[in-house]
């Protein structure tokens, strides 16, 4: 199977998870070092299998198939881990982090970005040979879905992915100087409030100059010259 056909088998897998708004920023399985203990005991019980055929169970057909049955049961259970394996993804989208796991049963375990309070990982000596790190992950609830995830693999890389989306707005431009949020544009309309209403002046256009208007100590009701509309 090719490369591409591939990454739109794992779109295909990940992306009826997401809502219609949100963005895949990054998908990955998890590292094949999780694979390694359950191959080993395949791999240790088929030479123990085969030093005790030739050996000790030469004369003795039943018991070294009871052997080479228990050897079967572990190959097995390498089988049914690595089918596991190729179907589990650790997503992180523009407003979440996924897990996805499970081959007849489906799990989906998330995190919401706007939750996460603290996120650590750690490499073992093993994950620092091998390339995989655990990520921790933190929020202000009791109740956590999503808390440990093990055998990540670039675990740096993704760690910064996850940071940068939490802490998007605090990102540096291209001068290196933190984005503020703009000011909303009040375009020209100035708020003045009293103790009991609310009112708006539109500065945008201003009063003439040139109108008058009487002085309040001279009511224009004692003018003798105005004429009585009566």
């Amino acid at each position: 199977m090719s490369r591409a056909a591939t990454t739109r088998n794992e779109q295909a897998a990940v992306d009826k998870y997401l809502l219609p708004r949100e963005v895949r920023v990054a998908t990955v399985r998890r590292h094949p070092a999780v694979l390694i203990p359950v191959s080993a005991r395949a791999v240790g019980g088929l030479l123990v299998a085969a030093v005790l055929q030739v050996t000790v169970l030469r004369s003795q057909p039943i018991v070294a198939a009871v052997v080479w049955a228990v050897w079967a049961v572990l190959l097995g259970h390498m089988l049914w881990k690595t089918v596991n394996w190729a179907v589990d993804y650790f997503v992180i989208t523009s407003e979440r982090i996924l897990l996805t796991s499970g081959v007849f049963t489906r799990s989906v375990a998330m995190m919401p970005l706007t939750k996460v309070t603290d996120m650590s990982f750690h490499r073992s000596f093993a994950g620092r040979l091998l390339g995989y790190g655990e990520f921790v992950v933190e929020s202000a609830g009791q109740d956590q879905a999503l808390r440990t995830i093990d055998h990540i693999p670039y675990p740096e890389q993704l760690y910064l992915v996850i940071c940068g989306r939490i802490f998007k707005d605090a990102a540096p431009n291209e001068q290196g100087t933190p984005v503020s949020p703009e000011p909303e544009d009040t375009f020209g309309t100035e708020m003045i409030e009293s103790e009991t209403e609310t009112f708006t002046f539109d500065d945008s256009y201003p009063l003439d100059d040139t109108a008058t208007f009487p002085a309040d100590d001279s009511p224009m009701d004692d003018d003798p010259s105005r004429p009585d509309p009566f």
